[in-house]
């Protein structure tokens, strides 16, 4: 046996191995087949999974450090979604054509699968965990974000990493009230809701999404659908985690000492339960939790310091941890068996509101929502089509009339904080206000305006992003946006032990981070128009949820009551410092004519009138300016531009050319000139035309005749006043109207036929 046949013999059986460790699953998913593969690609990973779906492609990866953070008291995880614009047969736009930061879309749907993998991660895992997901081929038929979901709980699922899933993603629209899972892009767009629900099999751990009025019981509807289809796919999981013997790997869960747990807890206990019955503002609670901390750490420090192992930073550390754990559980018992919370509230209780509008003179419109501790100073700008903001990514690249921008300065909690980009939380909350607000716009055709809303928030203690809804709606009535109804939103949350629960309303930060549920729900009084959940528990229940969102409705109708008080409809007229519109149609043949070669007329209407002006392809132009005088002179100007001449009818046109002796040549409409005959320019005898007349000048004509061969007889001397005493017989008049017809017919033939001209010259 040669070499060469050696060669090809171990590479084919290479091959065959490697075939062997590839494993693939796969389902019929709504008409398409649904895959799971791994063992073909990024081998280095603990996990790698290709999910495939259509022609869209995601490879997830997953690796965990092999070294454990020490003093860590969070999950160190980090989820990066990120699109290959090759993926879609794109180049990256920008000078580089290189994928730069991640666009807002990638942002979303990182945290998209951050929020339901994280409670599936067990409590204690300190090593640092990465996640990555990357688009390698799109089809725009399959959207990849729930995809990329599915495919991070797949790849820990047969990795060593710790990890009570499945969980799947799943994104659910209707039209004509068919339910439909996984929509497409086209399908969404005709759609009357649109949300992405994860979860296990046994409860929902996300929902995030958007909807058109929908009412509670059709929200319920939906998640029940989107269940059946995420069962579906954790069997698909599984059906791959079975092909594996994963030994999972082991880790330290330290649980706080007894004795010091003991000892802790006599030395506050009495202290404790007085500082969670008492009444206290946000500022308040830290002061006494401080407190409660210091005289903790005294005990504990009495008690150990003496010992040769002792580090005060770590006892100071477990310390308030276990202060942490029995201020939770204090809290808990006094809600679910008081029906008592933190701030004195019952369960259903509404804090105190107040809303105020038209604060800022120069925004176009402005609001000031506060609730409790949570204040939101939001304001609108109404701009022109030009400030749309142009979205480029793996869909054909489009543009957006309506932006929120959520801020969250440090100073809102207190706090010294670095100032640098946008966080991701940030660009989480607004774009849930964003969802909560659009469906309420109205077109652009009856508000032809691009609107930007955007939400400073001043003071922080519970559900900002809700506050920003409630401030954006009323911003946006301060701007005069006749939006079809007032928005307000609210955060409910959720306090369960065993069969025993309680839904609260109106969530203070510290019940969002002691509690189980953090639900946001938006809309109108006729139906919720945005939600988010996040749950920290595993299992809840269809009634739990239906109790959330009937208690959140009677919170956001009580809201909704309140912001109507302040301003109940839309202000009749726009701030002074709006733009004004102007909007009307012409023809779409006359639309090259408008524009000019290179674009040379419609820019030269712009500098003239000081205006704004966008013309769509359908004829539709769109004028923007500061007053209506500009916009009207800017309309009239491209109306007579595209008008045909007509006898009688008056211009205002430029002097394109002075012959003198004959007249001057004046361009009345674009293209088209007609002569100015010396006798028509004055009621005196002209004797230098440059005298009066030079070429660039605007001057006001009458066309006289349109000639049988086309040509534009004009005159200025038509419409200027007669001088007193000037009498013209009509016999001279016919006779000079003779002679100028007959010396313009001569000069244009002379102007056709030069040689003939040069001979009669002869």
């Amino acid at each position: 046996m040669n070499e060469k046949t050696i060669f090809e013999n171990q590479k084919m059986k290479e091959n065959m191995n490697n075939e062997s460790k590839v494993k693939r699953v796969s389902i019929d998913f709504e008409g398409k087949e649904y895959s799971l593969e791994t063992g073909r690609f990024a081998k280095f990973a603990n996990g790698s999974v290709m999910v495939r779906c259509g022609d869209t492609m995601i490879l997830v990866t997953v690796v965990a450090s092999e070294k454990e953070l020490e003093d860590v008291d969070f999950i160190p995880l980090q989820v990066e979604y990120r699109e290959k614009m090759a993926s879609a047969g794109k180049f990256p736009g920008g000078f580089l054509k290189r994928e730069g930061k991640p666009s807002d879309r990638e942002i979303l749907t990182s945290r998209l699968i951050d929020r339901p993998i994280r409670p599936m991660i067990p409590k204690g895992w300190n090593f640092e965990t990465q996640i990555i997901a990357t688009v390698y081929s799109a089809d725009i038929e399959v959207d990849s974000e729930t995809l990329a979901a599915v495919g991070a709980s797949a790849a820990l699922m047969i990795s060593d990493i710790p990890f009570e899933g499945p969980i799947s993603e799943v994104k659910v629209g209707r039209n004509k009230g068919q339910w439909i899972a996984n929509p497409s892009f086209k399908q969404l767009e005709n759609s009357d809701i649109d949300i992405t629900v994860a979860g296990t099999d046994d409860s929902i751990v996300m929902v995030e999404g958007e909807s058109k009025e929908i009412s509670e019981d059709e929200f319920i509807e939906a998640l029940e659908f989107a269940h059946s289809k995420i069962k579906i796919l954790n069997d698909l999981q599984r059906k791959l985690f079975e092909q594996f013997d994963i030994k999972k790997r082991e880790f330290t869960k330290i649980d706080p000492d007894e004795e010091l747990v003991s000892l802790i807890k006599d030395s506050i206990s009495e202290d404790l339960y007085s500082y969670v019955h008492k009444v206290t503002s946000k500022t308040e609670r830290h002061e006494l939790r401080n407190a409660l901390l210091d005289k903790a750490f005294e005990a504990v420090s009495a008690k150990f310091s003496d010992s040769e192992n002792y580090d005060e930073s770590k006892y100071k550390r477990i310390t308030a941890e276990i202060l942490n754990k029995l201020e939770k559980t204090a809290m808990r018992t006094m809600i679910l068996e008081e029906n008592k919370r933190l701030d004195g509230r019952g369960l259903e209780d509404i804090r105190n509101i107040t809303c105020e509008t038209n604060l800022l003179p120069r925004a176009h419109g402005s609001a000031l929502f506060t609730r409790g501790e949570t204040q939101s100073l939001t304001t609108t700008t109404l701009g022109t089509k030009s400030d749309e903001q142009m979205i480029d990514g793996l869909l054909p690249t489009y543009t957006v009339r309506f932006i929120l921008h959520y801020n969250f300065p440090p100073f809102s909690t207190g706090e010294v904080g670095r100032i640098g980009g946008v966080g991701r939380r940030e660009i989480g909350h607004g774009n849930l206000a964003e969802r909560a607000l659009k469906s309420m716009l109205p077109s652009f055709e009856e508000f032809p305006y691009t609107i930007r809303v955007v939400s400073d928030i001043l003071e922080s203690n519970g559900s900002s992003s809700m506050a920003t809804v409630c401030a954006g709606s009323l911003s946006l009535f301060d701007a005069g946006v006749p939006m079809k109804k007032q928005v307000a939103g609210i955060a409910m949350g959720l306090i369960k032990e065993g069969e025993n629960y309680a839904v609260l309303s109106d969530i203070l930060g510290d019940e969002d981070f002691l509690g189980d549920m953090d639900f946001k729900v938006a809309g109108t009084t006729d139906g919720i128009t945005a939600c988010q959940m996040d749950i920290k528990i595993q299992g809840l229940s269809v009634e739990i949820m239906r109790k959330a969102l009937e208690q959140a409705k009677r919170g956001r109708l009580h809201i909704l009551s309140i912001m109507n008080e302040t301003l109940d409809k839309p202000r009749p007229e726009l701030s002074p410092y709006a733009p004004r519109f102007t909007v009307f149609s012409v023809p779409q043949d006359k639309i090259g004519l408008i524009i000019g070669p290179g674009g040379e007329n419609i820019r030269s209407i712009i500098r003239e009138t000081g205006v704004e002006i966008n013309i769509d392809d359908d004829g539709k132009i769109v004028i923007a300016s500061s007053s209506k005088e500009p916009a009207e002179l800017a309309k009239n100007i491209i109306i007579s531009q595209i008008r045909n001449p007509e006898e009688g009818e008056v211009y205002i046109g430029e002097v394109k050319e002075i012959r003198e002796g004959m007249g001057a040549f004046v361009e009345i409409l674009p293209k088209k000139q007609g002569l100015l005959h010396i006798s028509q320019i004055a009621y005196e005898r002209t004797e230098n035309i440059s005298d009066i007349l030079k070429v660039g000048d605007k001057i006001e004509v009458k066309l006289l005749e349109i000639t049988p061969d086309g040509k534009l007889r004009l005159s200025r001397k038509a419409l200027l006043p007669k001088p007193e005493g000037f009498e013209e017989s009509s016999q001279s008049s016919m006779k000079s109207h003779n002679r100028n017809k007959d010396s313009h017919d001569r000069n244009d033939r002379s102007e056709r036929n030069p040689r003939r001209s040069s001979r009669s010259r002869h």
